[in-house]
C-alpha cells in the first residue's frame, strides 16, 4: 500500500479471507473438520465436496454453489458450529503455512494506525469469527445465514459473493457515514472485483492471471502471496 494513500487518512480497509489472508478455502477445510467431528469418514467429505464441484462444472453460479454448501448444515445448532469453528481454527492455524503473511502484515499495519478493518467473505461465522478475533479485525461481513431457534435452516438470505461483497461493504460504510473512495480493499479472485472497484485503493493479492491483468490495466496495487517460512 502506498504511504501517500495512508497519509491522506484511510477510513477503512476491507479484506477477502480465503487465499487472501489464509492460504486455504476455509469453507471446505471446515466442512472436512465438521464431518470428522460428526463421526463421518473421509468418503463422506469427498462425496459432498465432489457434489459441489460437479454443480459448478454444470455451470451453476458461485452464488448457487454457495447456497448448496450451506444447505449441508441445515438443522445444525449455531452454538455447535461456533464451538467446532474455534476447535478447527486452533488446529488449522497451528500449521505454519495457514496464514498468507504479506496480507496479515498489511492488516497488522493498518490496525496499528487505527484503521478499522473488515473481513468480507463468502465463508461464515464458524470460520471467520476465530480468524477475526485472532487478527483483531474490527468487523466481519460473512455470508448471512437464516437461523431459527438457534439452528441453521440451511438457507442464505444473500450470498456474500461478487456483487454481494460490494453491497455489504457499501452498506457498512453508509451506516458509519464513511466514503468508499477513502478506503482500501484486498482480494485475490475475480469475484472480488466488485469490492475492489468500490474503494479508492484496490489491492490484488496473489498471481491469478485475470486479476494481474486487471491490476495492470487499472493501476491497482499488488501484493504477492507469502506464507510463513519455517526457516
Amino acid at each position: 500500500m502506498s504511504e501517500a494513500f495512508l497519509a491522506t487518512g484511510t477510513t477503512a480497509a476491507f479484506f477477502d479471507v480465503d487465499e487472501t489472508i489464509i492460504r486455504d478455502k476455509s469453507m471446505f477445510k471446515f466442512l472436512a473438520f465438521y464431518l470428522r467431528a460428526s463421526g463421518e469418514g473421509e468418503g463422506t467429505y469427498r462425496r459432498l465436496a465432489g457434489d459441489l464441484s460437479a454443480l459448478a462444472a454444470r455451470g451453476a453460479s458461485r452464488e448457487e454453489v454457495n447456497r448448496a454448501y450451506y444447505r449441508l448444515y441445515a438443522g445444525e445448532s449455531r452454538r455447535t458450529l461456533e464451538l467446532l469453528g474455534a476447535h478447527w481454527f486452533a488446529e488449522a492455524s497451528g500449521d505454519s503455512a495457514f496464514w498468507l503473511t504479506a496480507t496479515v502484515e498489511e492488516h497488522r499495519r493498518l490496525r496499528a494506525q487505527g484503521v478499522p478493518t473488515v473481513l468480507v467473505s463468502g465463508s461464515f461465522f464458524a470460520c471467520l469469527d476465530p480468524i477475526a478475533a485472532f487478527l483483531g479485525a474490527s468487523d466481519v461481513l460473512g455470508t448471512p445465514l437464516e437461523i431459527h431457534d438457534g439452528r441453521l435452516t440451511g438457507e442464505v438470505s444473500r450470498p456474500m459473493i461478487g456483487a454481494g461483497k460490494a453491497w455489504a461493504a457499501r452498506e457498512w460504510l453508509a451506516s458509519r457515514g464513511l466514503k468508499a473512495e477513502r478506503c482500501t480493499a484486498y482480494g485475490d479472485h475475480v469475484s472480488d472485483i466488485p469490492l475492489l472497484e468500490l474503494v479508492g485503493r484496490p489491492v490484488v493479492v496473489g498471481d491469478q492471471p485475470e486479476m494481474l491483468r486487471t491490476a495492470a490495466l487499472r493501476g491497482w496495487g499488488r501484493l504477492e502471496h507469502h506464507v510463513f517460512d519455517r526457516a
